[in-house]
């Protein structure tokens, strides 16, 4: 995975030079040409800011490494650039606050030698005068402590010069704890300080510890940031090596692989309960090419489903007519934090082609008929997959959205887990019991278990299924006949045959089902012929498919496609209604 980030930033020009990084900067502060401010300006759209390149940046050991407390350059909080602080702050807070910010003055002096203009940024930032003006900008734009600040001086950012990257590197090597000048001491003093590079090949001197990984507050980590390679206690090391010794890599590897994953992670991260997934691939590929997107919000249904996009550009891929396409490749990785550390939950590699006959697969495996019978259900967003296996989706275990995932990429060879085929059929049986509308999502979920089943999966139509093999799904069927008897006898009766009746039938059909057949007898003597007529010839039918022996009781599988089965005779038993009433209704017209 390191490699591939690698490989990521460096085909998209992502800065891994040790001493540089991308920053999002939300406000400018502009100083005039005689070094008086004269107003804060926001960047950027919304809460982000402007991306800039190539910041300068020092690493935490070198933040932390002098005995004073240190700064960044150019590009800092609006609490250290301008003593802009919370109400509340303690006395060491503002201590701090008030030397990192002498320490930000001091290099825009000293690195006004080779920039001039910085000068005037320094005399407009140690006045404290105008510091207070710009903290009353601030305050008036609402601006946090925590905000990403820069400067603007004339008529141009500073942090755009490239005439300040010389400085900034000899300015670096010159810091106590500058890895580029304790390589050069640990190279004279050590010659076993050189380790060849898990990711280049080269022999170096190992960064001793790596920057965090930064975005996944959200799903687990530390608003800090999480450590995605860290040797931080004795039984992780090895031969008594210290630290990311134990897996050795350079400084400006090690910085290419966690800029490429920041990117990903601010770029093009999909927000998962209790993770994240983060997918890119080898060669761009559009936003409306491309699966994984289509998975997880899949395109408005009134221009075409998310099913229909996947085979129209797997068609097209495989007719030769997108040869760009046929020859790339997906990598899709699922993270979250635990305790400081990246997670990784999954990781999955492959063919572009490979995806997208995946991603097709998955929603024909899904697709499940509308409980009303009139067609197809719309395709379900993956978090609504997600989120049919508990009442809330906050409810969902944590393993549950990567599992699903993994099955959804890695195609029908990827069987949905049984615990997850539990948490659904039991959802399920709730609605059916309590009267709620059925979720399609977890009736596709259940039907997609049974394609996919690692016992033998049996190919299933969305609509009914009358040529089952499995006699479980037929009894499922059958009481889903009798309580459409019992209405067209009864009509509403509150707790009919469903509410009483299906948790028992569901579980012991051989003990149920007898009753329930009996039963029935006194509601077709309460219909007309005809209805009787069609009711005999329904019941008769799906006994043929059960078979001469009734399940004595089902298991978890046999359960869901009871479930399964149910619904489907239901939305078929629906659909044959919707048909019989508008037939009625042209031929009252006639």
């Amino acid at each position: 995975m390191l490699h591939h980030l690698i490989e990521y930033a460096q085909r998209h020009g992502i800065t891994a030079e040790p001493g540089f990084s991308p920053k999002d900067v939300r406000w400018a502060i502009v100083c005039d040409a005689s070094g008086r401010f004269t107003e804060v300006i926001p960047l950027g759209e919304g809460k982000r800011g402007r991306p800039f390149s190539r910041c300068p940046d020092l690493t935490q050991p070198e933040l932390v490494g002098g005995d004073q407390p240190r700064s960044h350059f150019l590009v800092e909080t609006a609490e250290v650039v301008a003593l802009h602080r919370k109400d509340d702050a303690d006395k060491a807070t503002l201590k701090k606050a008030e030397q990192k910010h002498t320490f930000f003055v001091e290099m825009l002096r000293s690195a006004s030698d080779v920039m001039p203009e910085l000068d005037l940024a320094a005399r407009m930032l140690g006045d404290p005068e105008q510091l207070t003006h710009i903290r009353d900008h601030l305050n008036a734009r609402k601006a946090k402590s925590t905000d990403k600040v820069t400067i603007y001086v004339r008529d141009g950012f500073p942090v755009e010069s490239e005439a300040w990257h010389d400085w900034w590197r000899r300015f670096r090597v010159k810091l106590g704890d500058s890895p580029q000048k304790r390589a050069k001491v640990e190279t004279k003093s050590s010659p076993q300080g050189q380790m060849i590079c898990f990711l280049t090949g080269e022999s170096v001197v190992p960064a001793k510890t790596h920057e965090k990984i930064r975005g996944l507050a959200g799903v687990g980590g530390l608003a800090a940031g999480d450590a995605l390679v860290c040797f931080d206690k004795d039984s992780f090391t090895s031969y008594g090596l210290k630290q990311s010794a134990n897996a050795a890599i350079s400084e400006a590897a090690a910085k290419g692989y966690r800029e490429a994953l920041n990117a990903l992670i601010r770029d093009h991260q999909k927000k998962l309960p209790s993770a994240m997934l983060v997918h890119w691939f080898k060669e761009r590929v559009p936003e409306t090419d491309d699966p994984v997107s289509w998975l997880v919000e899949p395109p408005e249904q009134e221009e075409r489903s998310a099913q229909q996009a996947a085979r129209e550009l797997l068609n097209a891929i495989e007719a030769g007519r997108r040869p760009g396409l046929s020859a790339n490749r997906y990598l899709a990785v699922t993270l979250s934090g635990a305790a400081g550390r990246v997670m990784i939950r999954s990781w999955m590699e492959g063919p572009f082609q490979e995806l997208i006959t995946n991603v097709s697969a998955w929603f024909e495996d899904l697709e499940i008929v509308h409980r009303e019978g009139h067609g197809p259900a719309f395709t379900p967003k993956f978090l609504a997959v997600v989120g049919a296996l508990a009442r809330e989706l906050d409810e969902v275990p944590p393993s549950a959205a990567p599992s699903l995932l993994h099955a959804a990429l890695g195609g029908r060879g990827r069987a949905i887990p049984s615990t997850l085929l539990a948490q659904a059929t039991r959802r399920a049986s709730l609605d059916f019991v309590t009267g709620q509308s059925p979720n399609h999502a977890r009736m596709g979920l259940i039907k997609a278990f049974h394609i996919r089943n690692p016992k033998g999966g049996v190919p299933m139509s969305p609509y009914l299924n009358e040529d089952h093999p499995n006699p479980a799904y037929h009894c499922g069927r059958l009481l889903a006949v009798l309580a459409g008897l019992q209405r067209s006898a009864l009509g509403d009766v509150g707790a009919g045959v469903v509410q009483r009746y299906y948790t028992a039938t569901s579980q012991a059909p051989a003990l149920m089902i007898g009753r329930l057949v009996a039963n029935a007898k006194n509601h077709l003597n309460k219909l007309e012929p005809g209805l009787i007529w069609w009711y005999e010839n329904e019941i008769a039918a799906v006994m043929g498919h059960i078979g001469e022996r009734l399940p004595r009781t089902l298991d978890l599988e046999g359960q869901s496609l009871f479930a399964l089965g149910y619904y489907q005779q239901l939305a078929h038993s629906r659909a044959g209604k919707r048909g019989d009433n508008a037939k009625k209704k042209e031929e009252s017209n006639v």
